[in-house]
């Protein structure tokens, strides 16, 4: 796989609804990786996923991002009639996914095998998020992005989908043989979360990059938010 097919590339990309600019002139590269989009309600993290995912286009500047991607966004996008196994059959089944074997420990790290039979729209929120988070990596795809994934999730649930997309970012569920071909793209306002898991993270703040490819270990990031945010807000920017 070419490093082109694992990238995420926004370049001088700006986005306006209207008289609202939810993303200005941001030029941002991500590839390899769990990489957190860090910032704010309103700072134009899940603008930037719907451009990745060619759901919306920019109104200036170039958006490049593989033909071939996984996305689990805030709204569910199962079949609420049918069961979960029907959903997980049903979406690989649509997307070519034909690893069984791959199909099943995504069902089980997720923990959905308590819940196969049951009808998807009858299913409590933690459960729907998890199913929705889950047909996210059924293709085993090169990149996978993710608006607030831990949502609605048990602390319990947290930790297992973390280490579940720490482990696919890395290669780890690969047996290492494949590393450095995934590229994980979260959207998130609390980084604590994230921060064991993460390479590398961005902050934004009013659709603008207040800061680039810092160590999630960076002693300017605070909780969900960033000094250098902060800064800004002040006038004092870095």
């Amino acid at each position: 796989m070419t490093r082109a097919g694992r990238t995420v590339r926004f370049d001088g990309v700006t986005k306006r609804y209207g008289s609202v600019t939810a993303v200005a002139d941001l030029t941002l590269a991500v590839e390899d990786g769990l990489h957190c989009l860090l910032g704010p309600n309103g700072s134009g993290k899940s603008t930037l996923l719907r451009l990745a995912a060619g759901l919306t286009r920019p109104t200036a500047g170039r958006v490049e991002a593989p033909a071939e991607l996984g996305v689990g966004f805030q709204r569910p996008s199962f079949y609420p009639g049918l069961s979960v196994r029907e959903n997980v059959w049903t979406f690989a089944s649509l997307s070519g996914a034909t690893d069984g074997e791959w199909l099943q420990t995504v069902v089980d790290e997720l923990r959905l095998d308590r819940a196969l039979d049951r009808r998807a729209g009858g299913l409590s929120e933690g459960f729907a998020r998890k199913l929705d988070l889950a047909l996210a990596f059924l293709r085993r795809p090169p990149v996978v992005l993710l608006d607030e994934p831990l949502g609605a999730l048990d602390d319990l649930s947290r930790e297992r989908f973390l280490a579940f997309v720490g482990a696919y970012a890395d290669g780890r569920l690969d047996g290492g043989a494949d590393a450095a071909d995934r590229t994980v793209l979260v959207a998130t306002h609390r980084l604590s979360e994230f921060r064991a898991h993460a390479d590398r993270v961005a902050v934004l703040h009013r659709g603008e990059l207040v800061a680039d490819d810092l160590s999630p270990d960076d002693d300017t990031l605070v909780d969900g938010y960033a000094r250098r945010l902060l800064d800004r807000e002040n006038g004092t920017v870095r």
